[in-house]
């Protein structure tokens, strides 16, 4: 993979977000072999429980890549605890242990990571591996500013966790009430897409919250730095990539999906290698 210099430096430097979305989870498995299901995945499975012509309506909104609509019919016909309940058997799923691919990401060291993952599986390796030196923190908590002023490093999980299924960020209506009552997190991001380089590993461009965030960033800041988005090759047009670029100041590195996203997983020990390398530089030269 084709890892830019800047983005080296920066994460030598300590100045970039991970962002880890559902495509880093899902190379995680679980006692039975089992992978943590994708958005869609779930939706699929949820709209089975369900009987027409409800099931015509929310497969139709999956159909059309209308998830968060899908997932907010989804929980109005099965009620509250039902939803939890599928919530929580198919994303605790048997305990997923952590992948080779968690490893490298660990080994990055950036201070501040982002994940909208329900599931534990790097939050749990990376305090592990840390022996609890990591703090985890979620956009609900009060405190969050504190940590990411601070020297400690933090995971915060932007939508919640599967152990709090009340406070997860699923649904169309969830967003829509976390943008009111959290509006001072929200503030944070928006610090942090100014002062940081993002990076966003097994990630999609259809979370609302990013595309807003960023497409503000773009607006208002013109000439600003643009963030990293890692996509599988020929996932988007060259024209779509234009328009993101151009809208939400996003540069994408392109890898080969096949093998399992093999070429990820390598790439990120490459890229580990990679920062280790410049740290040296920077405390050599005084980069900091």
């Amino acid at each position: 993979m084709d890892w830019p210099e800047d983005l080296v430096l920066e994460l030598a430097r300590k100045k970039c977000v991970l962002f880890l979305g559902s495509g880093i989870s899902a190379n995680a498995v679980d006692a039975d072999g089992h992978h943590p299901p994708t958005w869609r995945q779930f939706l699929e499975e949820g709209k089975n429980k369900v009987k027409n012509p409800d099931k015509d309506t929310i497969e139709r909104c999956i159909g059309n890549y209308e998830y968060l609509m899908a997932c907010e019919l989804l929980r109005r016909k099965l009620g509250k605890d039902k939803f939890d309940e599928l919530l929580k058997n198919m994303f605790r799923g048997k305990g997923f242990d952590h992948a080779p691919i968690h490893e490298y990401i660990f080994s990055l060291d950036s201070r501040i990571t982002i994940t909208p993952n329900f599931d534990k599986i790097y939050d749990n390796y990376a305090q592990t591996k840390s022996h609890n030196t990591i703090v985890l923190k979620h956009y609900y908590d009060k405190d969050i500013v504190k940590y990411i002023r601070g020297k400690d490093s933090v995971i915060i999980k932007n939508h919640g966790t599967i152990d709090t299924t009340d406070k997860i960020v699923f649904t169309q209506s969830d967003y829509a009430k976390s943008r009111i009552e959290n509006s001072d997190f929200y503030q944070i991001m928006e610090a942090l897409i100014i002062t940081h380089t993002f990076v966003f590993l097994g990630a999609g461009l259809n979370d609302p919250d990013i595309k807003l965030l960023f497409e503000n960033y773009a607006t208002t800041f013109n000439v600003s730095k643009n963030h990293y988005f890692v996509i599988p090759k020929n996932l988007y047009s060259e024209l779509e990539l234009q328009v993101y670029n151009e809208t939400m100041h996003l540069d994408f590195i392109k890898y080969d999906p096949v093998d399992n996203h093999k070429e990820l997983t390598d790439g990120l020990k490459e890229l580990s290698i990679m920062v280790e390398n410049m740290k040296l530089q920077v405390r050599d030269n005084l980069w900091w």
